[in-house]
C-alpha cells in the first residue's frame, strides 16, 4: 500500500511531487524507511554513514505532477546589499 505525500522539489526548476514515504507502524524501521551504520576510520573517529533502506519503502518511487513557474525577474529578491531587510540584516530603529 502507498502512503503519498506531496513535496516540493528545487532543482533544476521547482515542481509538485509525489513520493512516497515509509511505513509509519513497520517493525524493523519503526517508521524511519531505513537504518543507518555509522563507520569509522583507522584511528576509530567517526568517518561517516551508511544508509540502507527499509523494504516498507522505496524511495525512488516519485511522479512529477507539476512544474511551477518562475517569478518574473522583477519580483524576484536581489541581494546586492541595498536591500536593508534582507536575509541576515536587521534594523537598529525602534519599532514605533
Amino acid at each position: 500500500m502507498l502512503r503519498l505525500r506531496l513535496t516540493v522539489l528545487g532543482y533544476p526548476r521547482r515542481t509538485v511531487i509525489l513520493t512516497d514515504t515509509p511505513r509509519p507502524g513497520c517493525p524493523g524501521c519503526e517508521g524511519d524507511g531505513g537504518f543507518e551504520h555509522p563507520y569509522g576510520d583507522h584511528n576509530g573517529d567517526y568517518a561517516g554513514s551508511d544508509w540502507e533502506p527499509c523494504s516498507c519503502w522505496n524511495e525512488n518511487r516519485r511522479w512529477r505532477l507539476l512544474p511551477l513557474p518562475h517569478r518574473p525577474r522583477w519580483l524576484r529578491r536581489r541581494s546586492h546589499g541595498r536591500d536593508p531587510w534582507g536575509p541576515g540584516s536587521y534594523s537598529n530603529e525602534p519599532p514605533f
